[in-house]
């Protein structure tokens, strides 16, 4: 099993979810208004004034046959608008109740 936190500007939230819904992922949790800025060349988002922009972040764990699948889409949304944003980062589920 493998969990993967995705991270995008809200803007793309149909998006990810159309996404995951595409790829047989049921389960996710999902935290709205998180705010951030990207490592590369990110503009921060923190809701405010001079930044308003905020970002979503979703959590699932998953099948590892399903991470690729995920993950090539997460760079296809991405390059469809790369200033929007969007990061996917995986990590091994040792044990799960």
């Amino acid at each position: 099993m493998k969990s993967i936190l995705i991270v995008y500007n809200q803007a793309n939230n149909e998006r990810v979810e159309y996404l995951l819904d595409t790829l047989g992922v049921r389960g996710f949790t999902q935290w709205e208004n998180v705010q951030g800025r990207g490592h590369e060349n990110g503009e921060p988002h923190r809701g405010t004034h001079a930044w308003p922009e905020l970002n979503n972040a979703i959590l699932t764990i998953v099948d590892d046959d399903k991470v690729d699948d995920i993950l090539t889409a997460v760079r296809k949304l991405d390059k469809r608008n790369e200033e929007v944003g969007i990061r996917a980062f995986v990590w091994n589920i040792e044990q799960m109740v």
